[in-house]
């Protein structure tokens, strides 16, 4: 590159300055696609520079908790961080009943189980508000419409060979676990 004058080197930087600043803009929009995650540009009268802004989740947060209600958190959120979000649990809940370290994704539901309830409604609690998947018995289980004693097992030994269940979606690996179950399973259980 010596013997180029030194307004060729000048444009052949610009040149690779500009084709580096395509190649991130490009990986970074593919890999928002996958992630939740926003390309932004900003300009300056210089070249060009990407910023990666990632959209936030939004999680309901109810049960045994301070301030019920729904939250945005950062992507990459845990359980814990919505819990804490809403005030952190009461002094009649069971944190522990959950996997607190679950990732967190947009939409979900987080139920602080009340103490005493083992998994089933108590005086007060609402009738319908989902088992943790975590502290699930048989039984609860098989309180599931469309849940015998069969799939309750299949279900029990499916979280217990992982150490748990991040997603309840996850539990549509069963065998015998179909799309009407896995309705059930949505509107009853919370991993």
């Amino acid at each position: 590159m010596s013997d180029l004058p030194e307004f060729d080197r000048s444009r052949v930087l610009t040149y690779l300055l500009v084709g580096a600043v395509v190649v991130v803009v490009g990986i970074a929009v593919l890999r928002g696609q996958d992630d939740g995650t926003e390309v932004a540009s900003s300009s300056s009268g210089g070249p060009v520079v990407p910023k990666v802004v990632s959209r936030p989740l939004t999680v309901d947060v109810s049960g045994a908790v301070a301030r019920p209600g729904v939250y945005t958190v950062p992507r990459g959120s845990r359980v814990i961080d919505a819990i804490e979000r809403a005030g952190g649990a009461t002094g009649n809940g069971l944190p522990g009943a959950i996997n607190r370290a679950a990732l967190l994704a947009d939409g979900q539901q987080v139920v602080v189980p009340i103490r005493g309830s083992g998994g089933s409604p108590v005086a007060g609690a609402a009738s319908d508000a989902p088992v943790s998947l975590g502290t699930a018995t048989q039984a609860d289980l098989e309180r599931i419409d469309g849940i015998g004693p069969v799939t309750a097992q299949r279900i029990l030994e499916f979280r217990d060979s992982r150490g748990g269940v991040s997603s309840v979606d996850d539990l549509d690996r069963i065998s015998g676990v179909g799309p009407v179950t896995m309705e059930s399973l949505r509107s009853a259980l919370q991993p």
